[in-house]
């Protein structure tokens, strides 16, 4: 819920020293932010495209855990409490970060730093978010509802209190931003298997070069925030295109175990190779020349990996 991303607290403090400044932005630095209305300023806090992301990749895990047998309501409340935890965890994201949001050219008009939306019916709204969202989960099966709240937890209570410690922020989001595909599987069959594992590796994996290249592209703004992102010790990148390269690597024969475990066919397992070996490449040509550039080409490649292995696994499963 993470895959910034994903992403992924008024129960606690945050764990980092919040860098002083105002909660609300004098209007020069709003950047010229257009106001919008407050439907708007809400539905921004849920960081709507990680959540259509984080969706997809449920749907997914619940699509291969069911074999396309499945009650359509049952499908329709595991997307709809999955999406109701990822905007609780984004909007609590965002309340933790406001201090950081507010000095980043790229998130200073986010609806907290500007202060269209105070902190406490922030709170409320993304506490009220988490807790039905849990709950309806918990209502079609306790563990896919487990698996949510750990995601949300390890997003908002581990993940958002490091980026501004270490740089191994990015490994540790990568955690709860693979946990939408185990979700889905989870609330189809009321286990976790090989076969969810199999999932949640492949979308794991696949965020460090995507992660890395943003971090790479946004470098000077994660700095100014107080985020420490890799490239903020490795400023001539090289260090950062070699882990986005072997991640990529990796990702290759690790994208085979779902055919290897009996959930996908073999039209997925050529597939995953070709995808595998497009997404390496674009890390390599990244590692080769490091700039931004590159970092915008990797990107992209990463953007279309995720939809095309997600879109094999639908359209090729293994038959139960």
């Amino acid at each position: 819920m993470s895959i910034d991303s994903a992403v992924p607290v008024p129960l606690g403090a945050p764990a980092f020293e919040e860098v002083p400044g105002p909660t609300v932005l004098p209007s020069s630095a709003k950047g010229g932010a257009v106001p919008r209305g407050l439907f708007s300023a809400y539905l921004s806090l849920t960081k709507p495209r990680i959540a259509l992301m984080v969706l997809l990749t449920t749907a997914v895990g619940f699509w291969l855990g069911a074999r396309a047998a499945a009650n359509p309501l049952t499908v329709l409340g595991t997307l709809v409490g999955t999406a109701l935890v990822a905007g609780g965890a984004s909007v609590w994201n965002q309340i933790l970060e406001r201090y950081r949001d507010s000095l980043m050219r790229r998130t200073l008009t986010r609806p907290i730093p500007t202060g269209e939306v105070a902190v406490l019916p922030a709170s409320l709204f993304g506490g009220a978010l988490t807790v039905s969202g849990v709950g309806l989960l918990w209502f079609i099966e306790p563990l896919a509802a487990a698996v949510s709240l750990a995601t949300f937890l390890l997003y908002v209570f581990v993940y958002t209190p490091l980026k501004p410690v270490t740089t191994l922020n990015t490994a540790v989001g990568a955690i709860p931003g693979a946990l939408p595909p185990v979700i889905g599987w989870a609330a189809a069959t009321g286990h976790i298997g090989i076969e969810a594992c199999s999932l949640f590796v492949i979308v794991f994996l696949w965020q460090f070069p995507h992660f890395l290249a943003i971090a790479w592209i946004h470098r000077d703004d994660y700095a100014r925030g107080g985020h420490r992102m890799l490239p903020s010790v490795d400023p001539n990148g090289d260090f950062t295109g070699r882990q986005a390269t072997i991640h990529a690597l990796i990702l290759i024969p690790c994208s085979l175990f779902p055919t290897i475990v009996g959930v996908a066919g073999s039209i997925y397992f050529v597939g995953a190779i070709v995808l595998g070996l497009f997404y390496a490449y674009y890390a390599w040509n990244f590692w080769r020349n490091v700039s931004n550039q590159s970092a915008r080409q990797l990107l992209r490649a990463s953007i279309l990996y995720l939809p095309a292995i997600l879109l094999l696994l639908v359209i090729n499963p293994q038959p139960a």
